[in-house]
C-alpha cells in the first residue's frame, strides 16, 4: 500500500445536494485537488488525511481509496481485470472480504451479479496462487471492495470506512420518520450556523438534528461513538497514528455557550430523542420537552431554527396544509430575528407556510426529493429593515 507520507487519490461519497459542503469539509482538513462529482467528491491526501476524513467529515457516507479503473468491452473484462490485481498486498488469504457494487448504464444490468462476478475473481486469484480462498463476510469483512460501473467505466476501490459513516453509533431508537445523520449534519452546515447563537428544532422526532448540532457546536467528531472503521483491518493500519489523531480530537473539543433545544408533540418521539441524546452523552447540552410548535416559547435572543415537519410520504397528518400554515404563523409571531429553515418532501404543503423563501436547496432524504427552504423572519417589516 501507499507509504505514509505520500499523497494518493480518494473519493468521498455523499448524498445529492451535499457535494459542496463535503468539499468544504475536506478542504478544511487539508485535502488537495478537491473536485466535485455526482454524489461524491474526489481529493488527494496521505494516510493521516484518510483517517481524519473518516473521523471528522460529517457529510460523507464512505471514504474510498481507488485501486484501478478500466473500460469494459465485454462481460469477461470485469473478472479478468480484477484477477490481475495483486490482492495479497491488501489482505491475507485467511481474512474475509465483501463486495459492494453500483451499476449505471453498463454492459451489466444487475449490481448483485457484478458483486458475485467480482468476488469470484478475487477468491479465484487466491485459490490459484495460494491453494485456498478467503471467505465472504457481508456484515463485517476485513476488506470491503467497492465496484462502481458507469457507462462501462469500472472503478475498483477499497472502502476505508467499512460500515457507512452515517451510522454514527449513538442512535438507540429510530423515530417514526428518521433522518439520516449525514443529511442532518449537512442541513446544519448548509444553513451557515456559526455556533454563536441558540439552536432549535421544534419538531425534533428522535433528536438527530439536535445531536448533530451539539456535535458541531462542541467540535466533537461524528466518529466518537464508533469502535471500528474499514482501514483498521488493512494490512498497513497505523495504530499509533490513529491513537494520536483520536487524542488530538479530544483536545480540540470546545464549550458551547448557547442553548440547543428540541421539542415534539409526540411523547413517543420525545422518548426516543431522550434515549438517543443520552446515548450520545449530550443530555447536559440538549434541552428536550413535549409540546406543539405553536406553544413553544423560544429562548431569549436570536438563533437558528431547523426543522423537519411531517409530510405525507411517511407520516400521515390529518390536515397537512393546516399544519404548514400553522408553522408559518408561529414563525412570524415568535421568531422575529431568527434564521429559520424547513425541510420538506411535500412541495405543495411547504408553499402554505406563507413566507417567501430567501433560499431553496434541493436535497434527498433517502429516495425522497426534498426542498430545504430558508425563511428570514424580520423584526417589523422587511421594508423597514432597509430604510435609512
Amino acid at each position: 500500500m501507499t507509504n505514509d507520507n505520500n499523497d494518493f487519490p480518494m473519493v468521498a461519497k455523499t448524498i445529492t445536494g451535499l457535494e459542496e459542503v463535503l468539499a468544504a469539509e475536506l478542504k478544511a482538513l487539508g485535502a488537495n485537488d478537491v473536485e466535485l462529482l455526482k454524489r461524491a467528491v474526489s481529493f488527494t491526501g496521505d494516510k493521516a488525511l484518510m483517517y481524519k476524513a473518516n473521523q471528522w467529515v460529517r457529510t460523507a457516507l464512505r471514504i474510498l481509496k481507488p485501486l484501478k479503473s478500466f473500460t469494459l468491452v465485454n462481460e469477461d473484462d470485469l473478472y479478468t481485470e480484477l484477477k490481475q490485481i495483486p490482492w495479497e498486498d491488501y489482505m491475507d488469504v485467511h481474512k474475509t472480504l465483501a463486495m459492494d457494487a453500483v451499476v449505471n448504464d453498463s454492459l451489466f444490468t444487475h449490481s448483485h451479479f457484478v458483486a458475485l462476478r467480482a468476488k469470484d475473481a478475487v477468491v479465484d486469484y487466491f485459490r490459484d496462487k495460494f491453494g485456498r480462498r478467503p471467505s465472504v463476510n457481508t456484515e463485517n469483512p476485513d476488506l470491503r471492495i467497492n465496484i462502481h460501473l458507469q457507462n462501462n467505466i469500472c472503478d475498483i476501490s477499497l472502502d476505508s470506512s467499512g460500515t457507512s459513516l452515517h451510522k454514527r453509533g449513538y442512535r438507540q431508537i429510530v423515530g417514526e420518520a428518521p433522518m439520516s445523520e449525514v443529511l442532518a449534519a449537512g442541513l446544519i452546515l448548509l444553513s451557515g450556523w456559526d455556533k454563536q447563537s441558540n439552536f432549535l428544532d421544534p419538531m425534533c422526532g428522535s433528536g438527530t438534528l439536535l445531536i448533530e448540532a451539539a456535535l458541531i457546536a462542541n467540535n466533537i467528531p461524528p466518529s466518537t461513538y464508533r469502535e471500528d472503521f474499514g482501514f483498521m483491518k488493512w494490512k498497513d493500519f497505523d495504530a499509533e497514528l490513529w491513537k494520536d489523531l483520536k487524542n488530538e480530537a479530544f483536545d480540540l473539543q470546545t464549550e458551547f455557550d448557547y442553548k440547543i433545544i428540541g421539542s415534539d408533540i409526540s411523547e413517543r418521539n420525545l422518548s426516543a430523542a431522550v434515549r438517543n441524546v443520552r446515548s450520545a452523552h449530550l443530555h447536559k447540552d440538549i434541552e428536550l420537552s413535549v409540546g406543539s410548535f405553536e406553544n413553544i416559547v423560544p429562548p431569549e435572543g436570536t438563533g437558528m431554527l431547523i426543522t423537519n415537519p411531517p409530510y405525507g410520504e411517511r407520516i400521515q397528518v390529518r390536515d397537512i396544509i393546516q399544519l404548514y400554515r400553522q408553522i408559518g404563523d408561529t414563525l412570524k409571531q415568535k421568531f422575529a430575528g431568527w434564521q429559520t429553515w424547513v425541510i420538506s418532501g411535500d412541495l405543495l404543503a411547504i408553499k402554505h407556510i406563507g413566507l417567501k423563501p430567501t433560499k431553496r436547496i434541493t436535497v434527498f432524504n433517502g429516495q425522497l426529493e426534498c426542498k430545504f427552504n430558508k425563511f428570514e423572519i424580520y423584526e417589523g417589516s422587511k421594508k423597514a429593515k432597509y430604510q435609512v
